[in-house]
């Protein structure tokens, strides 16, 4: 996918691009197991899941519930309600969406209220800044596609963080923290 702009990202190659971005997890590396468009089973029917990843920890399988929105506009409250609930039908214990669009206030509480991870997926370039008047083209470390956890601080305040294949510990983090 080198040199491919998130603006004419296809939404599976987007789909396939967060896949591989949570296999860079260092997070139970030799037990982590990333699929793209997974069909779930759950106590009311089946779900087809963008993205599902599954560990093993402390003896237990551990199951990750991963959508990603292709949307022009912010991902609404609504669609983190619809994770959580079939989070609750199939028995999963983590659940984030990826979104290209970021995220509104509403969202962001719930989630935070939920235990669910929301990581604004972005252009590689929005982690490099640079202070000239001429364009500067983007320097070869700089990966192609990154992640923008939203999160509240203690005061409520949104908080954006940065989450690469480099830089995944926030991934980690979330994939050894509690259940959602």
């Amino acid at each position: 996918m080198m040199g491919v702009r998130l603006s004419v990202l296809s939404p599976e190659d987007y789909e396939k691009a967060v896949a591989e971005m949570l296999r860079a997890s260092r997070y139970a590396p030799a037990e982590l197991q990333v699929t793209h468009r997974k069909v779930v089973q759950g106590q009311d029917g089946e779900y087809e899941i963008d993205v599902f990843a599954s560990f093993k920890a402390l003896g237990v399988d551990f199951k990750v519930l991963v959508e990603c929105k292709h949307h022009k506009n912010p991902v609404k409250r609504e669609v983190v309600q619809i994770l959580k609930d079939r989070l609750h039908s199939t028995g999963s214990h983590k659940g984030m969406i990826f979104s290209t669009a970021g995220f509104q206030s509403g969202a962001i509480e719930y989630a935070e209220a939920h235990g669910i991870a929301l990581v604004q997926f972005a252009d590689g370039g929005t982690s490099y800044l640079t202070r000239s008047v001429e364009p500067v083209p983007k320097p070869f470390w700089v990966p192609d596609f990154v992640g923008w956890m939203h999160r509240l601080n203690e005061e409520g305040r949104e908080t954006y963080s940065l989450v690469s294949r480099d830089d995944i510990e926030l991934i980690d983090e979330f994939l050894a923290g509690p259940e959602s």
